[in-house]
């Protein structure tokens, strides 16, 4: 959920052009590449040690990621739109759903010792950061919350199957048990609790969450950036595997979806547009973060996020335009 006005009259047709929406996501890619350069100068500045990746990690998801939850359902309920948010919410599960097995399959080609993060690179995308401005330039207030529908779905996912994927658990009650006690799934439960009921937060307790729940963007790309600093990225530029998982993220998953929809003859209507949108977002930050915690391949993993990243300067745009004016 997104902390906003619902009061307000929410959708304002948009009436820029596609090198406006393409400077929109190269404004964000600018801003992610700076915090980027951060976590790598600490390094080779010697300011912080290569190992402390370790412990940002740690306090990502221990405490930010879960504010950031938390932070993100502190709003006000609108009977009005609830069903739009349903919708979403629908849409959201059956797009990440159609991405995620694609992924398994694509995944089993990869190689046993990457697979896990790898698939789990290419299912969960780099939404929140990435797309909600584009949704808030294209669709206004109304867009941002049914962005917020597929964030509510993106989070159970990650924090389930994505979670128990690449924490390597095999043991059915090992994994539903460490699930339930991680943090972030404890603040999925708390934020929908606190959303449904409307439970008011004073704000001196709303504020010290969403601050720390802010950090999430810049501590993700920190990391990123400090495995950055003790890689060879030509070698993983020219790396196979992160080749197949920057195409399958950022062009075979958004075109099967537009493919199953057109198909299926399922309404573009706004629900659908945004969800399909935040679907084309490159790979999701957090990948790097999960990819030090398991002990994965850092510099591919921190690879794959950066370049698809970059790409998405390009992506993205091109399929706001097909989504929005196209069909």
């Amino acid at each position: 959920m997104i902390r906003m006005d619902v009061s307000a009259t929410f959708f304002c047709p948009y009436q820029g052009g596609f090198m406006e929406l393409a400077l929109i996501s190269a404004r964000q890619v600018v801003v992610f590449f700076m915090l980027i350069m951060v976590g790598f100068f600490a390094v080779k500045s010697k300011a912080l040690k290569p190992e402390a990746r370790q412990h940002f990690s740690s306090l990502l998801v221990s405490i930010v990621v879960p504010c950031m939850i938390v932070n993100s359902y502190i709003t006000e309920f609108n009977a009005e739109v609830f069903h739009g948010i349903v919708l979403a919410f629908i849409h959201s599960f059956i797009l990440i759903m159609i991405g995620l097995v694609i992924a398994v399959l694509a995944a089993r080609r990869m190689g046993k010792e990457n697979a896990a993060i790898f698939e789990f690179a290419m299912i969960f995308s780099n939404a929140g950061y990435m797309g909600f401005p584009l949704i808030q330039a294209l669709f206004g207030n109304e867009g941002l919350l049914y962005a917020s529908s597929y964030n509510t779905v993106f989070n159970i996912l990650i924090w389930t199957y994505g979670y128990a994927r690449v924490s390597g658990q095999t043991d059915a009650k090992k994994v539903v048990n460490t699930i339930v006690r991680t943090p972030a799934m404890i603040a999925v439960v708390l934020g929908l609790v606190i959303y449904l009921l409307q439970i008011p937060v004073p704000e001196l307790i709303h504020q010290p969450i969403s601050q720390i729940g802010g950090l999430n963007t810049p501590i993700s790309m920190m990391i990123t950036g400090m495995i950055l600093a003790g890689s060879d990225l030509s070698k993983v530029i020219r790396d196979r595997a992160v080749a197949a998982v920057i195409s399958i993220r950022l062009f075979l998953i958004p075109a099967v979806c537009l493919l199953i929809y057109g198909v299926l003859h399922i309404s573009f209507g706004m629900a659908s547009e945004v969800v399909l949108l935040l679907e084309a977002c490159p790979c999701a930050a957090i990948s790097t973060v999960f990819a030090v915690q398991f002990h994965y391949d850092e510099e591919k993993v921190a690879g794959a996020v950066i370049l698809s990243t970059l790409l998405s300067i390009l992506t993205l745009p091109i399929t706001a335009f097909i989504i929005t004016t196209l069909l």
